[in-house]
């Protein structure tokens, strides 16, 4: 059925519902379904999963809102919570874990307050408190999790529709109204303490405790006792008493909390004389003895106590007092530490307190805390009264201090034991029970013994007990105190020697006074009964008793002890008894009719406090006496009851007020004292005028709103009394009154101080009234009166400053009085309020009172406002205000911003002043209706008048959305804001369009009004799709999607402008884009026949559109950096595309245009850029990368260049891509930026403007310092070679100016720059290629490849983990294929990196003799836009003993965009060149490169460049000639010179013969090598020249049977001078040099490596893939042909045949590269790394362990193999064994492995040689990879190595790889015929000839340390066993280290180390 039109069945899931019906609904617990209909048998889900509720129905149709009828804050929380859910879990995911636990506690506490809601069993209190929880809760909630604010209204959400927007401006920020506030009320402090244990048990003995409050300023105790009685045991005597010991000390006041109080606890035990003495006293008597004192500072646990809510615990320590007779200060001396006057306790046990402090008055702590109150608490009141007196607060306490007593020794030898016990006596003798209170906490009792104060004549007890005497009961008693001596003796007898009294209350009715008194003791004995109390009430107590009546007989019965007297204080707190005389005397002014005036005189020195207590009393007789002779008394009783009515102005007395109301309601009675209370009111004022002194007169003026109440009072009973006689009269003399009030008021009291105060005090007083009046006025009468006084007061001008804020607050309270909310009022007393107002506005004084006022007046509109009344109202309002609100506006938001610029932030009282004026003029903007604007607009006289009235208008509303006056979190305002500000719009925009339009057209008025639209539409708070889906439907259920609305208003008014629309192109263009990024599809379809209009308008006017052109490029630009932050910025810019992208997009109304094609290519531009721009923003975001930001903005800034031409632009980007050179350290980089700016300018005296942070200069000076400043960053960033060009420029400049200064100083530095060329350490870059692949790319990367320049010591591993740093999301590719369409078009994101060699284009300087080598590494590696790397292939089928005659190699020369290094760090690929190399043009390039390297370095020691040390010849010539004659070039000829290869192969005939006669060259380059080492070789290692002799010899013979044409002949001692002959004299530059290290690069592996790759490896290399990349570049397609490899080498290895083959060297080489895969580990050491000490951390020269040259990383696709094999730890062991710091070792059995073992070894045969020694430094080969990268390889074509010693044995490479057991050269060659010997040359890498400076050679040997563990490497590696040799006789050290080398296979090693 359906249900009810009234109310829906609105219903909520309690149970998930999966929807498993047909047409079934899935539902979750909590949703809310609306029921329209039930069926029988089928639905959409079952009724039993939901729970009904009823609901009602708002807003019906599309859009309507069912509201559930429950408690609307149980729906809040509902809805809240919901919210908070999804917000909740995203806290976790952003890991703020503290929020995310917080929040959820309080949601569970939500939920939880909600439950108790919905139970309906919460009593009216109590409900209402667990609302205040929630919105507590809820508004914490909201603030935390950046939700918005909610306004609120008794707990309940406050519909901004029902009141006006200062209302809600008010709640949204809390203000309290500023004016009539009531008088505040001090809040009382309540202290809970609360006795947990007494731990003393020491004691044995009932014990009673007594807890105080003790101010140590004033010695006094502050509260009554609190008392506690224990048994023996420690436990309340009373057992109903457990666990409810506690007390409240209550109404402590601020001022009491910051005195210096103490909690002072004293404890008394009853039991024996003496605790440890059981002889003193019989045990049946017991007495009540002083035992110890415990005192707490409050100010030490105030602080922690006012924090917390609930109770803390304290301890309070008990001190016992060494001397009794200080007993009554112990307290005090404990707080002073006078420690030698008490005993500290043994333990640090004793009281355990817990104590809480309570706020708010009784009747709250009573209803906030109902546990405590239930427990029992005892209240204990303050001494005196509270702060704030209430009224029927009864109180008679009279408290009695015992202070001491003098009492004679009476004979005896010993003092007394003195106790007193009290009595209270009724007037006929009779004991009062219960009137004597020791404490709270225990019942009163009758009779009160004191404590007992041992062996103590003068006792001094300072005990305090309150007596509670019924009022009735206080006339006539007195009190009485016997004394009695308690004797120790065995009968513990008490007996009484004396007594000693006093009544309560003096003969004169006034009770005893506050102070302390000395009575009387009389004597008595022990039978004295005093069954007669009249023997003794007639003697004198005192001595003012005693001189009152002198004359009194002295008893018979009781003598007066003259010696003796006791002390006693008092102090009287009652409400009903007076201690007062002249109180007194005023209550009984009958008995003395003629002391009237006199008593009346002495009313003002009578306290406040007995003046409340007897209010009523006071007045009745005041108006008595005034009844009695008004003329006599008038005056003075006027005066008294000005005096008593001010007195209730006090905070102290405010509550009493209400007493005063009830009296004047109830019981006044004085129907004719209105006469004479106006004519002394009217005498008051009228005197005014005349009186100096007018404090009497001010004081009535404070009392006017009594006065008047009395006098209204009183005329009513005077008029019920006489009906309504005088009424005339009456009616005149309250006229003259007024009349009289605005004489005060009219006064010019500028000059009179005294008369500022009497009309300030009128004015205050004056609202207050109005109540009273419209009792006998009617309300139109009542507002005359008011109108003629407000009107009487001078304007603003003719008064004082103070009295402008007194006039304001005075008419604050008359719009805030209920005579205001009557219209018939309003309408008499508006135009005055505004009249006041408006003057005050113009004059800008007071706003903050002002807008209080006008908020307060359009709260009373709003609520009225169905009256037709406030039509007129607004109107009137309209007129008077809203000009100068404007005004008002524009003046606050111009200083609040100057201000802020000023000080850096806004000003608050700014900030308060523009919101309260905002919401004021908004409320009048929203009472305004068409009729108001309609007369807005007739008003204007002129057009002039309406513009400036628009402009204005505009201009707060944009300053209101600008200048952001209302917080982020207060959505509703802002919304109400913008609501607000669409319907002015709309009301304002026909009167802009019909006057200013065609021939009146102001631009100024249309612009002002287009920047508002622009600037509405663009609101954040208005981006409905940031919100969620729950608060947008809300938002557009209300308001709908206002953007909307305000765009169709703007495109309506812009085609109302019609020709005038060229006035607005380019400069709208801009805003309106700026319109188009709001995502919302409407918006930007109302948009885009604009961008038409405009584009068609200015070819009809110019014939293009260049100018919308170019100012849509400048506003995408700047749009870009100014949307820091946004989030939605990419989906903003992906939606503004679609303006130039298909329908209905802007392209299509330009296909029917005749400028067709500049449109298309002009949308097609402008999209180019959206790509651009949108990286670019992406890349600022700031977590971005430096390397992405500045390869965006290289992007940017070439598109700028050369496709739209924008050069402000271009210039823009060049800095900020300079400044991000810089921030990463790129100084050349940055230099090369900064340089493009340079080459646009020219050397002129054309004058510039000041541009970015360029002063305005001429063209001349700013290319001058951009010269200066490019050069500074070339020389940072050590690149001279590019300086030095530009210094010359300079210095032509300089000279051409004869400014021989400038020209000076800048030769100066041109000559410093080649001193650091030749001077200075510069390390050469690596090169990386890096392919992006992927559509996840931002566009400038997407599908490119790069070659990217590495940092300093940035090698491959290094720059994969970066690159994949700053690509978290993308996958490394495990091969270096080109990718296939699938992983370009995917997305995702795919890195592809390996390392690649630079080509240097031909550079003359590197063909030029005798050019340093520091000179030609710069060329190597610089200006460089052609890159290589290598792949290794077999071709045909592979021949198992010899592999490399079908080893081909795949060369890939990449070709950049641009040379490196340039305006960027990496630069794009433009073309790949393929070449595949043959393995006999490999073998060619690779023999060709040692014999270069072997004349350079052999030319250089013949020349004496290298001199000194001649390791490094030995070591070069032994690698070459050991390989050789191990087999490493045998290899080649049996690949290349065997008779099957020549005869198939007949087209390398020529080939073969360059091999051969490159194969004999070496032969003779050798032959001379070893000439030049004997000349230079040590006698002590003549041992290795001769070795190598020998092994020449077998070399030349093992070539000859492969080399015909080298035959005996050649040899002999004549040959290296014959060579020499031949190739003329031979210089270090004499030959063409080769790239030391191609991609090829021989990857000259470890030997050791080489062989246990196949042995060890397999496992870690079966997962590598199908490609390896092995050394630089070098690449090999199928892993087994690299097993098969390693197989053959270990085979070849075992033979003992080092692999002299070139081939078998090439593989090993090429298969024992690092495979290291892209994420490869970090090297373990990186030797050149910063690791290392600083002072070899740049000498590259000085490499001496390793070739010098610069390797190239691996190309890094594997994981390094670093654990397999030997690791280059062992390398490092056996280094430091044979170079390393050496101990004499004189064990000549030792062998040299076990010497190693130990790391000591000593070497006499080069002792006079190391010191020669270069640094060792352990070169940046040392990798972590057991397959070291060296780089420069015979393998490699380009490796000519400067350095490397491996031709076809033993290089660098191979050198390292003889760490195998037996081996000790591997060669490794490849040959590259087609590369040319210019271009090789072109690409040698600077820094690695030998060509090493002196001092370099010079240098002290330094041996480089390792913080390894050396012995752990040795055993790690496990070298094969050592046997032991005994050194022959005779044998230098030296020759025997050889020995036991050569002897165990290591000298190769040895010797490859040492070099």
């Amino acid at each position: 059925y359906w249900s009810s039109h009234e109310e829906y069945e609105h219903q909520q899931f309690i149970c998930n519902f999966r929807g498993s019906v047909t047409q079934g609904l899935a539902l979750e617990v909590g949703e809310t379904v609306q029921i329209l209909e039930k069926c029988e048998g089928k639905g959409v889900f079952p009724a039993s999963y939901v729970h009904l509720k009823k609901a009602i129905v708002t807003n019906r149709g599309p859009h309507e809102t069912v509201v559930p009828l429950e408690d609307p804050i149980v729906t809040e929380v509902t809805s809240t919570l919901q919210e908070w859910a999804l917000l909740w879990k995203q806290l976790y995911v952003k890991h703020k874990v503290d929020l995310f636990y917080k929040v959820r506690h309080v949601m569970m506490e939500l939920i939880d307050l909600r439950r108790q809601l919905l139970s309906g069993h919460l009593t009216q209190d109590q409900s209402r408190d667990v609302k205040r929880h929630i919105t507590v809760r809820l508004d914490w909630g909201n603030e935390h999790l950046g939700l918005d604010l909610v306004p609120r209204k008794e707990f309940e959400m406050v519909d901004e529709d029902q009141i006006s927007v200062s209302d809600l401006y008010k709640m949204v920020s809390q203000v309290t109204p500023r004016h009539g506030e009531p008088c505040r009320v001090p809040v009382p402090h309540h202290l809970l303490v609360n006795l947990k244990s007494f731990t003393y048990n020491s004691i044995g003995e009932d014990t009673d405790i007594f807890f105080s409050l003790y101010d140590l300023r004033e010695g006094k105790t502050l509260s009554e006792k609190f008392m506690v009685r224990l048994n023996k045991n420690g436990g309340p005597k009373n057992p109903e008493k457990v666990d409810r010991l506690c007390a409240l000390f209550t109404d402590l006041s601020n001022k009491d909390m910051k005195r210096d109080l103490y909690i002072v606890s004293q404890v008394i035990r009853t039991g024996r004389m003496l605790l440890n003495d059981s002889k003193k006293g019989p045990p049946h008597v017991q007495y009540r003895r002083p035992y110890g004192c415990a005192v707490l500072a409050m100010s030490d646990v105030l602080q922690t106590i006012s924090e917390l809510k609930e109770e803390k615990d304290f301890v309070l320590k008990v001190y016992t007092c060494n001397n009794e007779n200080e007993w009554y200060q112990i307290h005090e001396n404990i707080i002073r530490k006078s420690s030698t006057k008490y005993t500290a306790p043994s333990t640090n046990y004793g009281l355990i307190i817990s104590l809480q402090l309570l706020r708010g008055d009784m009747e709250q702590v009573r209803r906030e805390n109902p546990l405590i109150f239930s427990r029992g608490v005892a209240i204990t009141r303050k001494l005196g009264f509270p702060d704030v007196i209430m009224p029927g607060d009864i109180r008679n306490d009279l408290y009695l201090t015992l202070e001491r007593g003098d009492f004679e020794r009476g004979g005896k030898s010993v003092q007394k034991n003195i106790e007193v016990t009290i009595y209270v006596l009724y007037a006929d003798g009779e004991i009062l029970k219960d009137c004597i209170s020791l404490g709270s906490g225990e019942p009163n009792v009758p009779e009160h013994r004191s404590f007992v104060l041992y062996h103590n004549n003068s006792p001094r007890w300072s005990e305090v007990i309150k007596l509670p005497i019924p009022i009735d009961r206080f006339r006539g008693s007195h009190l009485r105190f016997e004394f009695r001596h308690c004797s120790t003796k065995d009968k513990g007898e008490k007996k009484l020697f004396g007594f000693a009294f006093t009544p309560l209350m003096r003969e004169d009715g006034t009770t005893l006074s506050d102070e302390s008194h000395e009575l009387y003791v009389y004597k008595c004995d022990e039978n004295t009964t005093f069954s007669n109390h009249a023997l003794y009430l007639g003697l004198p107590c005192c001595k003012e008793d005693f001189n009152s009546c002198p004359n009194i007989p002295s008893s018979l019965i009781f003598q007066r002890s003259m010696k003796e007297t006791f002390w006693i204080s008092t102090q009287l707190s009652s409400t009903k008894l007076t201690q007062n005389v002249d109180l007194l005397a005023l209550l009984k002014w009958k008995a003395h009719p003629d002391q009237v005036m006199d008593i009346l005189g002495r009313l003002r020195h009578v306290s406040g406090e007995e003046i409340v207590k007897f209010l009523q009393d006071i007045l009745d007789t005041l108006f008595s006496i005034l009844d009695d002779n008004t003329d006599k008394y008038g005056p003075l009783v006027f005066q008294s009851l000005v005096f008593i009515i001010n007195l209730l102005r006090d905070s102290k007395y405010y509550h009493f007020r209400p007493v005063m109301d009830t009296y004047i309601q109830k019981h006044f009675a004085g129907a004719l004292a209105y006469k004479e209370l106006i004519r002394c009111l009217k005498w008051y004022m009228d005197r005014s005028a005349e009186v100096v002194r007018q404090d009497h007169i001010q004081e009535a003026m404070r009392a006017l709103e009594y006065l008047f109440k009395f006098i209204i009072q009183s005329r009513i009973l005077y008029s019920r009394a006489t009906c309504g006689m005088e009424e005339e009269q009456f009616r005149t003399s309250v006229q003259e009154l007024f009349q009289s009030i605005r004489f005060v008021l009219s006064l010019d009291s500028r000059n009179s101080e005294t008369l500022i105060f009497t009309q300030a005090a009128l004015l205050n007083s004056f609202p207050a009234i109005f109540d009273e009046l419209l009792q006998m006025f009617t309300v139109q009468e009542v507002a005359e009166f008011v109108r003629g006084t407000l009107g009487s007061m001078p304007s603003t001008v003719h008064i004082g400053q103070s009295m402008d804020v007194v006039k304001l607050q005075s008419i604050a309270r008359t719009v805030d009085s209920r005579l205001f909310s009557f219209p018939e009022s309003r309408r008499i007393l508006l135009p005055v309020v505004l009249h006041h107002i408006h003057l005050h506005l113009r004059q800008q004084k007071e706003l903050l009172i002002c807008s209080g006022i006008l908020s307060s007046i359009f709260s009373i509109i709003k609520t009225s406002s169905l009256d037709t009344s406030v039509q007129e109202e607004v109107e009137m309002m309209v007129e008077s205000l809203l000009d100068v609100l404007l005004q008002t506006l524009l003046s606050i938001m111009s200083k609040s911003q100057s201000q802020e610029a000023v000080r850096g932030q806004r000003c608050p009282q700014c900030t308060a002043e523009i919101g309260e004026y905002v919401s004021c003029l908004l409320s009048l903007l929203r009472q305004m209706t068409d009729i108001h604007f309609q007369h807005l607009m007739e008003n204007f006289q002129s057009k002039d008048e309406l513009k400036e009235f628009l402009l204005k208008i505009m201009c707060v509303f944009r300053n209101l959305m600008k200048l952001s006056i209302f917080p982020r979190d207060w959505n509703i305002m802002r919304l109400l804001t913008s609501n607000i500000i669409l319907t002015t719009v709309q009301y304002l925009s026909p009167a802009l369009h019909k006057n200013f339009t065609e021939a009146d057209f102001d631009f100024k008025v249309w612009n002002s009004y287009f920047s508002l639209a622009v600037l509405y539409i663009n609101q954040p708070s208005l981006q409905l799709e940031n919100l969620s889906p729950a608060k947008r439907k809300k938002v557009l259920d209300k308001y709908g999607d206002m953007r909307v609305m305000m765009t169709y208003e703007l495109f309506s008014m812009w085609q109302n402008l019609g020709e005038n629309k060229i006035h607005f192109i380019p400069g709208m263009i801009g805003p309106f884009l700026g319109v188009t990024l709001v995502p919302q599809v409407e918006v930007r379809n109302i948009m885009i026949p604009i961008f038409h209009d405009m584009m068609d308008w200015e070819q009809r006017k110019n014939g293009n559109f260049k100018q919308v052109e170019a100012e849509l490029i400048d506003k995408l630009d700047s749009l870009v950096s100014e949307g820091k932050g946004d989030e939605n910025y990419r989906e903003l810019f992906g939606l503004l595309t679609q303006l130039f992208g298909p329908y209905p997009s802007l392209l299509e109304k330009i296909e029917q245009e005749t400028w067709r094609e500049t449109g298309i290519s002009f949308v097609t531009s402008v999209t180019r850029l959206m790509e651009r721009l949108l990286d670019y923003r992406d890349c600022m975001k700031g977590d971005e990368t430096e390397n992405k930001k500045i390869g965006c903005t290289v992007n940017l800034l070439n598109f700028y260049k050369s496709e739209i031409n924008k050069e402000e632009m271009y210039i823009r980007y060049i800095h900020k891509l300079c400044d991000m050179h810089l921030q990463a350290e790129n100084y050349t980089e940055a230099a090369f930026t900064l340089l493009l700016y340079w080459e646009l300018l020219h050397w002129d005296e054309r004058p510039l403007k000041e541009f970015l942070h360029y002063p305005s200069q001429t063209e001349w000076h700013r290319k001058e310092g951009l010269c200066r400043k490019v050069i500074h960053y070339f020389n940072k960033g050590k690149c001279w070679e590019y300086g030095i060009p530009l210094c010359r420029e300079l210095a032509f400049q300089y000279e051409s100016l004869y400014d021989y200064q400038s020209l000076s100083w800048i030769r100066k530095m041109e000559a410093a720059y080649y001193d650091n060329i030749m001077e200075q350490q510069r390390l050469e870059p690596e090169f990386f290629r890096v392919g992006f692949y992927g559509r996840k790319f931002p566009f400038f990367l997407r599908n490119k490849e790069f070659v990217c320049r590495g940092h300093d010591y940035e090698r491959l591993e290094a720059f994969q983990q970066r690159m994949l740093g700053e690509f978290p999301q993308a996958i490394a590719m495990q091969h270096p294929n080109q990718p296939d369409e699938a992983i370009l078009q995917c997305d995702a994101q795919y890195l592809q990196i390996y390392a690649v060699t630079p080509v240097p284009d031909s550079v003359t300087v590197l063909q030029m003799d005798r050019v340093p080598d520091r000179i030609k590494s710069f060329y190597r590696v610089n200006n460089v836009r052609r890159f290589r790397y290598d792949r290794p292939f077999h071709k045909g089928p592979k021949d198992r003993d010899n592999e490399f005659k079908s080893l081909w190699i795949e060369r890939t020369t990449l070709i950049l965009t641009h040379p490196l290094p340039g305006i960027s760090r990496w630069f794009e690929v433009e073309k790949r060149e393929l070449v595949e190399v043959s393995p006999l043009e490999n073998a060619i390039s690779v023999v060709e490169n040692k014999n270069q390297e072997l004349r350079t370095l052999i030319s250089q020691y013949q020349h004496k460049q290298l001199h000194g040390n001649i390791n490094l010849l030995s070591m070069t010539l032994n690698g070459v000639i050991d390989a050789a004659v191990n087999g490493g070039i045998a290899r080649y000829q049996e690949a290349f010179f065997d008779k099957e290869y020549i005869t198939s192969h007949p087209e390398d005939t020529e080939k073969i013969t360059q091999l051969k006669d490159l194969m004999q060259e070496q032969v003779h380059i050798l032959g001379v090598g070893l000439a030049v080492h004997e000349k230079l070789v040590h006698p002590e290692m003549r041992p290795l020249h001769k070795k190598l002799i020998d092994q020449f010899q077998m070399m030349r013979s093992s070539l000859c049977h492969g080399l015909p044409g080298l035959d005996k002949s050649g040899s002999g001692p004549n040959t290296p001078r014959g060579i020499l002959a031949t190739h003329g004299p031979m210089s270090p530059e004499s030959f063409k040099l080769m790239h030391r290290h191609s991609p090829v690069a021989v990857l000259t592996p470890v030997r050791n490596s080489s062989s246990s790759l196949s042995s060890h490896n397999s496992s870690e290399m079966g997962n590598v893939g199908n490609l390896l990349i092995l050394a630089d570049g070098m690449v090999v397609e199928h892993p087994e042909d690299f097993y098969r490899m390693q197989v053959s080498e270990k085979r070849d290895s075992q033979r003992g045949n080092a692999l002299a083959s070139l081939s078998s060297s090439s593989l090993s080489s090429t298969h024992s590269a690092p495979s290291q895969m892209i994420n490869s580990a970090p090297s373990t050491i990186r030797v050149g790394s910063p690791s290392l000490p600083d002072k070899y951390r740049h000498n590259r020269e000085m490499l001496m362990l390793l070739p010098p040259h610069r390797e190239r990383p691996s190309s890094a696709m594997y994981t390094n193999i670093t654990d397999n094999g030997q690791p280059p730890n062992f390398q490092r062991a056996l280094f430091h064994q044979v170079i390393g710091p050496c101990k004499p070792c004189s064990d000549p059995n030792l062998s040299v492995a076990e010497k190693g073992q130990h790391l000591s070894m000593h070497f006499d045969a080069f002792h006079h040689q190391v010191s020669d020694l270069p640094p060792a430094l352990p070169a940046r080969s040392l990798r972590k990879s057991p397959l070291h990268p060296i780089p420069a390889s015979p393998t490699s074509p380009q490796s000519i190595l400067d350095g490397s010693n491996s031709n076809l044995s033993g290089s660098a490479s191979s050198g390292v790889s003889s760490l195998s057991e037996s081996n000790f050269g591997g060669p490794a060659s490849s040959s590259d015929p087609t590369a040319s010997r210019t271009d090789t040359l072109e690409s040698v890498p600077s820094s690695q000839a030998w060509t090493t400076d002196q001092e370099d050679l010079d240098s002290p040997y330094q041996p480089v340390r390792y913080s390894i563990s050396e012995p752990e490497v040795l055993d790690g590696v496990k070298p094969p066993p050592c046997r032991s040799h005994s050194a022959p006789g005779g044998v230098t050290p030296a020759q025997k280290m050889l020995l036991n080398l050569k002897a165990n296979g290591t000298l190769k090693t040895f010797l490859f180390m040492y070099k």
